[in-house]
């Protein structure tokens, strides 16, 4: 007697759903590359209630977890992360300066990374080397142009993610389950 398990199948397709959701993600792209201080300064909000919110959220839970595993690590995990979200709501601007400042070490961080990789991966050695160095220059203007950034980065990111994401749909849509 066989038990076969049936697993869902996911598969890449596009459909007439994907490509309007594709349209709507570009012109949402190009509204918000329209006014990117806008954009940055909503960002700033939202991931400021987002962390207050579910710092929250995890505080109270960890009053469920007594007697149990992981009550002290969530209760102060939950605690630090509504305390953050407050903190970036009081002072936003102080909020998109350190978002831009986390931005600009991870374009650093990772254009160093391609740097390294491409000494040890000779078949893609120069893609590598020319993206290390457009992530470590563009980390390096991020940096030294702090207050300058703060006030455009997060938008422009948001912008052309928004823009890269919806051209990714239209062209190739996205995961269904068969």
């Amino acid at each position: 007697m066989s038990t076969a398990t049936t697993n869902p199948v996911a598969i890449q397709r596009r459909t007439g759903w994907d490509i309007a959701l594709g349209i709507v993600l570009l012109l949402a792209g190009f509204v918000v590359l329209g006014d990117v201080v806008v954009a940055t300064a909503v960002s700033v909000y939202f991931i400021g209630w987002m962390a207050l919110f579910g710092g929250a959220v995890a505080f109270v839970a960890s009053f469920f977890r007594i007697g149990k595993g992981g009550f002290w690590p969530m209760l102060l995990g939950g605690g630090a992360i509504a305390v953050l979200g407050l903190m970036v709501l009081r002072n936003p601007l102080i909020g998109a300066a350190a978002l831009t400042l986390v931005a600009g070490s991870l374009f650093f961080a990772a254009g160093l990374t391609r740097i390294v990789a491409a000494f040890q991966e000779p078949e893609h050695r120069w893609l590598l080397l020319i993206g290390g160095a457009i992530g470590v220059i563009l980390g390096l203007w991020v940096l030294l142009h702090l207050t300058a950034a703060s006030f455009a980065l997060l938008g422009v990111l948001l912008g052309v993610q928004m823009l890269v994401e919806g051209i990714t749909i239209i062209t190739v849509g996205r995961w269904h389950h068969a």
